[in-house]
Order: C-alpha cells, then sequence, then structure tokens
C-alpha cells in the first residue's frame, strides 16, 4: 500500500516494525522516524497547529515518507536499496551501537531524501520553497527533538564507560550535527529548485548527492564493538 495520509504513513511504519527483528539496524531507524512521524501527526491533530499550512506540511510529511519506505520495498523485494540507503540496509545486522543506525538513517533521510521532498511537494503545490520555509523549520524541530532524545540515550546508556570500543562511537555521534544536516538539506532544496529546468545538470547533482550523502552514513555506521 502507498501511503497516501499521514495515519496511513504511521500503520505503514508500524507494519515494518513490525516485520523486523528489534536489533535490526533498518528497525532501529524505522522505529525512530514512526516517532517523529506520529508527533508530526499529532501536531497536525491539534488545535493549535504549529504550522502556518497544514496540508502543505500533511503532504510533505507522506512525500518524505515514501522516499523511505520505497527504499525499504526495494531491499523488501529482493533488489539492491538506493544508493544513498546502502550503508545502512549492508550494515543492518550487528557489529554497531543502535544510535549509529539512528543516526545513518537519518543523515540520508534528511540529507538526501527531504531535499527531494520538498521540491516535490512545492511542485505539486506551484509555490517557491520559499514559501514553506517556515513550516520546514517546524518539521525539523520534531526532527531535532527525537534525535536530541536518541544522543542522550545512548550517552546514557554507556555513562562513564570510556574504552577502546565506545571512545569511537561517542566521536562519532558528536561528529554529526542535526542543525548542520538540515541546514545543508534546505540549500540542495533551492539548489534542486534551480536546476529544475536542466534535466542533465540536475541528473549530475542528483547522482553526486546521493553517493556523497551515503559516504557520510558509511563513516557513521563504522563497526566500533
Amino acid at each position: 500500500m502507498v501511503p497516501r495520509t499521514v495515519p496511513e504513513v504511521v500503520e505503514r511504519l508500524r507494519a515494518i516494525d513490525a516485520a523486523l527483528p528489534a536489533d535490526d539496524g533498518v528497525a532501529v531507524f524505522n522505529r525512530m522516524y514512526l516517532t517523529v512521524t506520529e508527533r508530526i501527526g499529532a501536531l497536525l491533530g491539534s488545535d493549535a497547529s504549529a504550522f502556518v499550512d497544514p496540508p502543505l506540511v500533511a503532504e510533505l510529511d507522506v512525500v518524505f515518507a515514501r522516499l523511505w519506505i520505497e527504499a525499504y520495498d526495494e531491499v523488501a523485494g529482493g533488489r539492491r536499496a538506493p544508493v544513498a540507503w546502502r550503508p545502512l540496509f549492508e550494515a543492518r545486522h550487528g557489529g554497531r551501537w543502535p544510535v549509529q543506525y539512528a543516526l545513518a538513517g537519518m543523515n540520508t533521510h534528511i540529507e538526501h531524501d527531504l531535499p527531494l521532498a520538498v521540491v516535490a511537494t512545492c511542485e505539486s503545490r506551484d509555490v517557491a520553497p520559499e514559501a514553506m520555509h517556515r513550516d520546514y523549520e517546524a518539521v525539523n524541530a520534531v526532527l531535532a527533538e527525537v534525535e536530541a532524545e536518541v544522543r542522550r540515550g545512548f550517552l546514557t546508556s554507556v555513562g562513564q564507560r570510556v574504552d577502546d570500543h565506545v571512545g569511537p562511537v561517542v566521536h562519532l555521534v558528536s561528529s554529526w550535527h542535526i542543525d548542520k544536516a538540515r541546514d545543508l538539506s534546505w540549500v540542495t532544496a533551492e539548489t534542486l529548485w534551480a536546476l529544475r529546468g536542466t534535466s542533465l545538470l540536475k541528473g549530475r547533482f542528483l547522482d553526486a548527492l546521493a553517493h556523497t550523502v551515503g559516504m557520510t552514513s558509511r563513516t557513521l555506521l563504522a563497526p566500533c564493538r
């Protein structure tokens, strides 16, 4: 089923979660993303919405989620994952801390998928990216909130333990910043918007983007235990 509403996205993410072992790296990211989507859904359903244009945010949320679901379905169907998502799927079984899977998935979804979703939503709505920037920031606030919870949970779990296994992970976790990822994602969306009439250059840019984002995700997934 291709989700068309935020509740349908939540339903599909829950189904993915139920189908995977809890320690699967893909499940770790999907579970975190489910939390993000549930919170956005709650905001959209509240009387005092945090968004300027709730229907636009709902559409962006669905388009955004589909990119993750499509990547998951590709692999579940026996095909290779899209380039930007390959590191997560290739490293999904063991040798990493859960926080690495969460951050690597978030890195790919924010730095690669989110700009594509912004441009697709703008084209559908016939508006320029600037028209949705405030709502973009509001969505990112939810992403940042959940990311901070994941990061705090990891640091709490390791406590005072510092050894050859934990040290490198602490360094990786400290090196990736969601604020910078969000800012870069917006610049990428603006670039894609400017390139939308130049198919050759846009294609080359997208190919480079997928490989560059994939490299960062692969670094975040370096075996550390």
